[in-house]
């Protein structure tokens, strides 16, 4: 009998805010679920870990690097899968904090596939010259084979975003490399004009690229071939934009991205009315079913920045008619 699994990043409340959150937060049916369920994991993260709890929980291993989704994404974009070693590469904005850059969350920059496309053509003579392969995938995403930096650690965009990036820029072999044709793209657009057009407009400026996802393609083995897991098709998916209703029915794996947006923002109400929206949309129908026996149970794993608690619901528990539904386990 079907027992999905539900991981929903940032639905921890973070402790500065827990208590007006939850007075506030309207999840009746996640609330329910919570209630009956049980705690069967808890970890905790270093604030400066290179991919976020919920990515670490998706990848299935502990591992100091950002999820390795290069291949995975060359599949789903239809992308041919090449020899060799891939990045995923990002267009990005940077700006200017007081005495430092940050990372813009990639949601908010609104690239579309013209500006993507004529900056990609730009950029592209730089890294042929140098002998690195550039393919485009869509407008937010490029891919990069760079065989001698493999050893690269690199940070996923999510983790970065709202932070210094001194503390999350690629480190180890071939970093230097990659900061000098960094620098070289950034200067040949900080003169384009679709960049100021974008700026007339009330947009930020596409002023850097992030590098991240590094993998190698299995050699002998076609597209179709290629290991897909599980966890990095999820991460894919979200990273494509691709909302949560693209998640099959039967699907044992839903990641729900809602939050990640309010949550790197700071945009509580926001984050409310994401979590309300999630409790209706996905959580009410599988409460409904577990309660008419359709599925045998339901996983939660819930994540904030630093933490992931995973929960397990069966539907033998929600016959404790006795238990008071509460969101009072969403708090530290």
């Amino acid at each position: 009998m079907p027992h999905p699994t539900l991981i929903i990043p940032f639905a921890l409340a973070p402790t500065e805010h827990a208590k007006d959150l939850l007075a506030t937060l309207q999840a009746p049916s996640l609330a329910q679920l919570l209630s009956h369920a049980s705690a069967v994991r808890r970890d905790a993260f270093e604030p400066y870990a290179p991919l976020l709890p919920h990515e670490q929980w998706l990848i299935g291993s502990q591992q100091d690097n950002s999820p390795a989704i290069a291949h995975v994404l060359k599949h789903q974009l239809g992308l041919t899968i090449e020899p060799g070693y891939w990045f995923v590469l990002e267009p990005a904005h940077f700006h200017v904090a007081r005495d430092h850059l940050v990372l813009t969350d990639r949601r908010q920059l609104g690239l579309d596939d013209t500006t993507s496309r004529t900056l990609f053509d730009a950029a592209h003579p730089l890294f042929e010259e140098l002998g690195y392969t550039l393919r485009y995938g869509d407008a937010r995403h490029w891919l990069l084979r760079a065989d001698s930096w493999s050893e690269l650690r690199t940070c996923s965009p999510d983790a970065a975003c709202g932070h210094n990036i001194d503390v999350w820029l690629p480190r180890g072999p071939g970093e230097r490399d990659w900061r000098r044709l960094h620098n070289e793209v950034q200067m040949l657009w900080h003169t384009h004009a679709i960049n100021d057009a974008r700026e007339l407009r009330g947009e930020r400026r596409i002023n850097a690229l992030w590098l991240w996802g590094g993998s190698a393609a299995l050699h002998g083995q076609t597209a179709k071939e290629q290991t897909q897991p599980a966890g990095l098709r999820e991460l894919v998916r979200c990273s494509l934009g691709q909302t949560a209703a693209h998640i099959a029915n039967d699907a044992e794996l839903r990641l729900l991205d809602a939050l990640i947006e309010p949550a790197l923002a700071g945009d509580w109400s926001g984050w409310l009315a994401a979590m309300a929206k999630l409790d209706d949309n996905h959580i009410t129908p599988l409460l409904t079913q577990l309660k008419q026996g359709a599925i045998d149970g339901i996983t939660l794993v819930l994540t904030d920045s630093t933490r992931v608690i995973e929960w397990q619901l069966r539907r033998s528990s929600m016959r404790k008619f006795w238990i008071r539904a509460s969101l009072a386990r969403l708090a530290p």
